[in-house]
């Protein structure tokens, strides 16, 4: 478990915030609900969807450390050999436009990346900006990309 004050690194923030992999930590009626309303990607996303998508995934919790409320989350669909997937990234958004998102994230990245993972993944619609400074770039070959999508 990685832990990071905001004081003194992250402006307008005074508290300090803790991440966990615990999923049993994990505040999961939060989680969705942020997931399946507020989401573009997961918009009416099942609880049962959400559930198991967590029980096959490491998931990382973002929690105020004076309150131990939840207040981010990220899951990571991986092998954790090779290949990683980062998906579901959720800040709430109280905790927006203040650093703690991007520190997030960046922690999450760093975790993964102790592994020597050969890449990491994620697809997103508007953050390119937040991701391209923790590192992220475009697809150098897209062509070579394929999805399947069903129903």
């Amino acid at each position: 478990m990685r832990r990071f004050r905001a004081a003194g690194r992250l402006p307008g923030v005074r508290d300090g915030y803790e991440i966990s992999t615990e999923s049993a930590r994990l505040d999961t009626d939060r989680i969705h609900r942020w997931l399946s309303r507020d989401a573009y990607w997961a918009l009416g996303r099942s609880r049962e969807k959400q559930e198991a998508a967590i029980a096959g995934s490491l998931n990382f919790g973002l929690y105020r450390t004076t309150s131990g409320e939840q207040v981010g989350y990220a899951r990571v669909v991986t092998d954790r050999t090779t290949f990683a997937w980062l998906c579901d990234v959720y800040l709430d958004p109280v905790e927006r436009g203040c650093g703690v998102g991007t520190e997030f994230i960046g922690a999450v990245r760093d975790h993964l990346d102790g592994w020597g993972l050969k890449r990491i993944m994620l697809a997103t619609h508007d953050a390119h900006g937040l991701y391209a400074r923790l590192g992220f770039r475009p697809l150098d070959r897209p062509d070579r990309w394929m999805i399947f999508e069903s129903g």
